[in-house]
């Protein structure tokens, strides 16, 4: 396809995520003062809701905040697969880990499908869930043998796992690492549902609540931008990247990536399982009951937050994939989602250091984040309770894994000094004229380097391109119209406003001396 093809490519669909456009939207009480609370819980997530729900049913009070709506984030743009198959993941984490931890890790995750299983039956919530076999599939022979030591690896850790030579896909593969007794479920169905079992004894749910600060440890204040402040004991920051990311050196050991999705409808059916291919670039699959019928999630194009080049293109060729393989009726809906990623792929979950008695993070996920989600809220409410728990060592947020971390870690250092430097002296066009409408750029405006955003009207809007995080130099996503930053992950819509942290105060406004028409 030509860059001007590209540039006609029109995106397919609703631009918005299936489960959100298919649930009634949450409208909790902003917090306007101040409160106090056992435990604050920052993120209105899978995390935070499911750690609010299970200390408010072991005595404690809880205040949940929430930036903009709950399950806007992550959680709602999900494919909401819960499984302990987390690609190839148990040889490396055997090799790198130890056997021990790594069966922390496998069990941890079994237990998570059997809680999201046994809270959908004790509230009694319809959200679609349904058991279904995990595969991860080897598009290519050079994938065999890492699929057949990922078996031997989650065989020994009581995995059920298997390796099966055919697949019912349209298109060749060479075996495939299948876990049975999985699941898969509408998150938002699921999640608003635990979320009126929130409210009241002392327990609340806060919306359009953003986080400035927090101070002290035991007890803490949580200050809101709106000047109101939470006092507790705890506070779990459950936001994804955490908001205070400084204690550990969190920013240094965390990057985030974006992945895309398509929700399609086709005159064939889904085999019954969901899968994912071993290889790069990722292909996805997986169907959601509708009605009579069913719609198929189709997602992948991994790549780093702020480093996609023209991020339409990531759709397009995930249109072209599934059309090349199936007869496709409609593409109904298109959305991206933006996951955490540890320097040793594993999530960080507990306290956020050694010292840190009453601060606790979850983040991390890579991608699984409605089983590691879950597996974070039983792990922090343990700690907070005081009681043991089998699986916190392997995800403790202070572990350092010299072999798996170090290669990654100094890459990430690299990532970042490109973001904060490189960005700086790089060339980029004098002036805004080449700008079109619903486009933006870094430029040069009377000598400055701008982001520059051209409305639909043709009027130019420009902003300081500094993240607000750590000042790297943020980049223009074309699919989403926003400013995204490429060393910690913050986006920014088309007027400066934060609608990803770890950033926490949007980009500030940048006249110029000279306007472009």
């Amino acid at each position: 396809m030509t860059s001007k093809q590209l540039a006609d490519y029109s995106l397919p669909g609703t631009p918005e995520s299936y489960w959100i456009a298919t649930t009634q939207e949450s409208n909790y009480p902003v917090l306007t003062g101040d409160i106090e609370a056992d435990v604050a819980i920052i993120g209105g997530g899978i995390v935070g809701i499911t750690s609010a729900l299970l200390l408010k049913e072991a005595g404690l009070s809880v205040a949940l905040v929430e930036a903009g709506r709950i399950l806007h984030g992550v959680s709602g743009q999900t494919t909401a697969k819960i499984t302990s198959q987390h690609h190839l993941i148990y040889d490396r984490l055997i090799s790198h880990f130890g056997k021990e931890q790594a069966l922390q890790y496998a069990d941890s995750n079994q237990a998570a499908i059997e809680k999201i299983a046994f809270l959908v039956n004790s509230y009694n919530i319809d959200c679609d869930l349904l058991r279904k076999p995990a595969y991860v599939y080897a598009g290519s022979k050079e994938s065999v043998d890492k699929l057949h030591k990922e078996v031997k690896a989650a065989k020994s850790l009581g995995i059920p796992a298997s390796f099966e030579e055919n697949l019912p896909l349209p298109f060749e593969t060479y075996g495939a690492v299948r876990f049975d007794n999985q699941a898969q479920f509408h998150p938002r169905k699921y999640l608003c549902a635990l979320s009126r079992q929130i409210p009241g004894n002392g327990c609340h749910i806060f919306e359009g609540t953003k986080i400035h600060k927090i101070e002290g440890e035991g007890p803490i204040s949580v200050r809101t931008e709106n000047n109101g402040i939470i006092k507790a004991k705890d506070v779990i920051q459950a936001t994804h990247f955490p908001v205070d990311d400084k204690p550990g050196m969190m920013f240094s050991r965390l990057h985030q990536s974006r992945s895309y999705v398509l929700g399609v409808h086709m005159k064939e059916s889904l085999p019954e399982g969901m899968f994912i291919n071993a290889e790069h670039p990722a292909r996805s699959l997986r169907s959601q009951p509708e009605g009579d019928g069913e719609l198929v999630l189709v997602a992948g194009e991994e790549h780093r937050t702020g480093e996609g080049g023209n991020t339409k293109d990531h759709y397009r060729k995930l249109e072209e994939w599934v059309r090349s393989i199936y007869s496709v009726k409609s593409v109904d809906y298109h959305w991206s989602t933006q996951d955490v990623v540890t320097v040793d792929h594993v999530p960080y979950i507990g306290r956020i250091t050694s010292d840190s008695k009453h601060s606790y993070l979850a983040t991390g996920f890579h991608k699984w984040g409605m089983t590691t989600g879950t597996v974070a809220a039983m792990i922090i409410t343990d700690m907070i309770l005081d009681r043991e728990n089998p699986w916190a060592k392997v995800y403790d947020p202070s572990r350092f894994k010299p072999l798996e971390s170090a290669k990654t870690f100094f890459s990430q250092a690299l990532e970042s000094g490109k973001g904060f430097v490189g960005a700086r002296v790089l060339p980029v066009p004098e002036d805004a004229s080449q700008i079109a409408p619903g486009e933006g750029s870094i430029v040069k405006i009377g000598g400055e380097r701008v982001a520059a955003y051209r409305d639909d009207a043709g009027a130019i809007h420009t902003l300081d391109p500094s993240c607000r995080h750590m000042g790297c130099i943020v980049s223009w996503n074309n699919a989403e119209r926003t400013w995204d930053c490429a060393c910690h992950g913050s986006r920014y819509n088309v007027r400066g406003e934060v609608i990803h942290n770890p950033a926490v105060h949007g980009l500030k406004n940048k006249k110029t001396e000279k306007t472009e028409k």
